[in-house]
């Protein structure tokens, strides 16, 4: 073959690979996923009311010793590397408790695809003004200086807490409004009124607290929210203030939910949330604002 149709030949085979590599990066099936934070397989109910999620959870103990602002607590994280990074959780106890309370949140939250931070508070004491600011504390130590920051998108935070720790979930979603989620669990706070909020939020009540009672604080919540916010009210029924402390179904579900699909974008979660949650032997009433814009 003489060099001049060498020459022609392998120009032709060159323009021939470039065209089907441009064809290739054109079809649907190569493009980047939608939404890059997507984590995990496609939710169904019997998955999201799992006592554990797809991905494998290791976890770490902070020392109150080597943190300030807060009293320590432990980190729980997906095992795997392999997806990327994950958005996260700092979840505080209600009065007089410790994080023992809400542990049972840790693996089954960050099992599903998050890393969760569940906290002491300085002491049992604090109040909920001081329980918000000891989250935000904790999301700034687990971003900045854990052991798995490079396994947290900054970016994508939210936070929980149970009584007092609800009531400071309000005060650090009001005084942090970048975070994506926050959700309030049978929260206590004598502050009723949040329309500076602009956070995501779901607030659990229930129809039996005595304590923290749905008249008087997490309706109020949830109403003075704004209305044009992303917002959700579930009152748990047959429940008490207490209810949160141990591990619950539906809590769980509805919590996993709104927190990938907000701290994750992840509008395939947006089924379990909307239409709103029926009134059921677990749940006594619901409300929201669907269809959910953010």
């Amino acid at each position: 073959m003489s060099k001049s149709r060498s020459r022609l030949v392998k120009g032709l085979l060159a323009a021939t690979v470039a065209t089907a590599g441009l064809c290739t990066a054109l079809m649907p099936g190569a493009q980047a996923a939608d939404n890059p934070y997507e984590r995990g397989p496609a939710p169904s109910n019997a998955s999201i009311e799992a006592s554990r999620g797809s991905y494998a959870v290791s976890q770490t103990t902070v020392s109150s010793l080597g943190v300030s602002g807060f009293g320590g607590g432990t980190i729980y994280y997906p095992t795997s590397t392999a997806d990327g990074t994950f958005g996260a959780v700092a979840i505080s106890p209600g009065f007089t408790a410790y994080q023992s309370s809400i542990a049972w949140l840790g693996p089954r939250l960050a099992s599903q695809g998050f890393v969760v931070f569940t906290i002491d508070t300085n002491t049992t004491m604090d109040q909920p003004d001081s329980r918000g600011r000891q989250l935000l504390a904790a999301l700034d130590y687990l971003t900045q200086t854990s052991s798995v920051r490079s396994r947290i998108d900054t970016s994508r935070l939210g936070v929980m807490g149970h009584s007092m720790g609800g009531g400071g979930t309000l005060e650090a979603a009001k005084s942090r409004t970048s975070l994506k989620a926050a959700i309030p669990l049978t929260g206590w706070n004598l502050d009723t009124t949040w329309p500076e909020v602009r956070t995501p939020t779901l607030i659990f009540g229930a129809d039996g607290d005595t304590i923290a009672p749905v008249a008087t604080h997490s309706e109020p919540f949830y109403q003075s929210l704004p209305s044009t916010l992303d917002k959700a009210y579930v009152e748990l029924r047959g429940a008490t203030h207490f209810t949160p402390n141990s591990s619950n179904t539906t809590i769980a579900k509805y919590s996993i939910s709104w927190l990938k699909r907000f701290i994750d974008n992840d509008s395939r979660y947006e089924q379990f949330l909307c239409p709103l949650p029926a009134v059921s032997l677990t749940i006594a009433e619901s409300r929201g604002n669907c269809p959910h814009t953010s």
